[in-house]
């Protein structure tokens, strides 16, 4: 059992990586970015995290094969979107048109791009003998301290200006959302 919940952990903080980056980037890009905006993210990055080996497992096998062709599409067009906004709002606007607070809709469309690969760990839960309920709780609670630190690491970065942060930040989520699709699509 231990020897489980091990692998799992360190399932968790892999697959936390790309929501870490995420956590990161809105430290750097909100303006008094605090403990209580990171938790808030953290809390929604720790959520998806966690729900969706829950609804991979419940998928089992039956839709596997579309959830693997689609995943990384999914997650490349969600982040790079929300990238590319940033980054055009960031040209437009400059100083005085920077994101003054975390949209809850930006949040959860973050957190479901990242968390897409946690979708087909789940479906490989299915076919395993794991614990679920104490796997995904564990994958959420990893996300959550992960994300966390990040987005506290994020807003102690000093002297970046707000329109340099959404630009930088921009280029990090279209970053992502570029290595989510070539790691899907076998290229990486």
């Amino acid at each position: 059992m231990f020897n489980t919940m091990l692998n799992i952990l360190l399932i968790g903080v892999g697959l936390s990586m790309d929501a870490f980056a995420v956590s990161v980037t809105n430290g750097l890009t909100i303006p008094n970015y605090k403990c209580k905006h990171a938790a808030i993210t953290a809390a929604y990055f720790g959520f998806f995290q966690g729900l969706m080996p829950l609804i991979g497992w419940l998928l089992g096998s039956t839709v596997s094969h579309i959830i693997s062709a689609w995943g990384p599409y999914v997650s490349f067009f969600l982040l790079a979107f929300i990238g590319v906004k940033m980054i055009v709002e960031a040209v437009r606007g400059g100083e005085e048109k920077c994101e003054t607070s975390l949209r809850h809709s930006r949040l959860i469309v973050m957190a479901v791009a990242t968390s897409l690969d946690a979708l087909a760990v789940g479906v490989s839960f299915a076919f395993m003998e794991v614990p679920l309920l104490a796997s995904v709780l564990l994958i959420a609670a990893v996300t959550f301290v992960i994300c966390f630190i990040g987005g506290i690491i994020g807003s102690r970065v000093p002297g970046i200006s707000c329109k340099a942060a959404g630009i930088l930040g921009g280029v990090v989520l279209c970053g992502i959302g570029i290595k989510l699709l070539l790691e899907g699509t076998g290229v990486l």
